[in-house]
């Protein structure tokens, strides 16, 4: 047997795959945050409620409206991204004049109410959510055994991620809602509706969270609490990456992702914190995050 650093090459290989499996949670929600932040100057810790949200859309689509899994991924970020347009509509924006501390202590207190009604109604217990009959199975590679679904989810998150880094970066509208978030005012005497730009960019990145709580739902269990336990590692991500930068939120999530999973290997102890231990160093030597622009 191939070893290395007295590993079994089998058990590395294996680890890194399941490290870039999380890294594809972490570069989906980091993404959506690194888009509202980037675009809005706001810290959406609601974040985390609206990927659960998107878990239990698919999940009650399900249950009540034979919803499969491939409707649900196309229809759940629709009606997350809805709901992120009328809370950016009617209530965020409202507040974009006051100090940005008080549209983080506003998505805080979304996310506690949105995560309280959801504990009220089901419990803190996890609800099951199966995998697609097409994506069921798996292959053998030699070293492990890789779940067709868990190799699906590491290429529907790159395509997304992608997809949404050239829409913001070259495509006009992206263009448009860059440069309404740095001079609105000009942007607005070329005839461009501002606010709806702003409400499309908000309900763009809570849609990115509930297309990853879609993906979630058949690895995790669905519960209102998959949010709270994930939302602290994703704003990690971000600050390492650099706020608001949004190849930094990608690069940095897969690579965490990967870091994580070869801690497992390596130090297991450790695991939980290397994300955490990480940030830190990056904040003492770039303080602006790795791909973040410096003040």
């Amino acid at each position: 047997m191939t070893m290395i650093f007295g590993i079994p090459i089998q058990a590395l290989l294996g680890q890194l795959l399941v490290g870039l499996i999380n890294g594809s949670f972490y570069a989906l929600l980091s993404l959506g945050l690194a888009v509202i932040f980037g675009l809005l100057r706001v810290i959406n810790f609601a974040h985390g409620a609206q990927y659960m949200l998107g878990a239990f859309v698919a999940y009650l689509g399900l249950q009540y409206f034979g919803m499969n899994f491939w409707v649900a991924l196309f229809v759940t970020p629709l009606i997350v991204g809805l709901f992120g347009a009328f809370v950016e509509r009617f209530m965020l924006s409202r507040l974009y004049d006051l100090d940005h501390l008080y549209g983080l202590l506003f998505t805080f207190g979304l996310a506690l109410a949105v995560e309280g009604t959801f504990r009220w109604l089901y419990g803190a217990a996890g609800q099951p959510y199966s995998v697609p009959p097409q994506l069921a199975g798996g292959t053998n590679l030699g070293f492990m055994f890789l779940p067709n679904y868990r190799a699906f989810v590491v290429v529907a998150s790159l395509v997304v991620c992608v997809a949404t880094w050239a829409l913001i970066e070259k495509t006009r509208l992206g263009s448009y809602l860059r440069a309404a978030t740095e001079n609105p005012t000009l942007v607005q005497v070329f005839g461009i509706n501002v606010p709806v730009l702003l409400t499309l960019t908000y309900a763009l990145g809570a849609g990115l969270a509930g297309f990853t709580g879609v993906l979630a739902a058949p690895i995790y269990q669905v519960s209102p609490l998959m949010g709270t336990n994930l939302i602290i590692v994703v704003f990690a991500v971000v600050v390492v990456g650099g706020m608001g930068s949004i190849m930094g939120a990608i690069v940095t999530g897969f690579m965490l992702g990967v870091a994580e999973g070869l801690t497992k290997v390596f130090y297991p102890e450790a695991s939980n914190i290397v994300i955490f231990v990480i940030m830190a160093i990056v904040l003492l030597i770039r303080p602006a995050g790795l791909f973040g622009k410096d003040a």
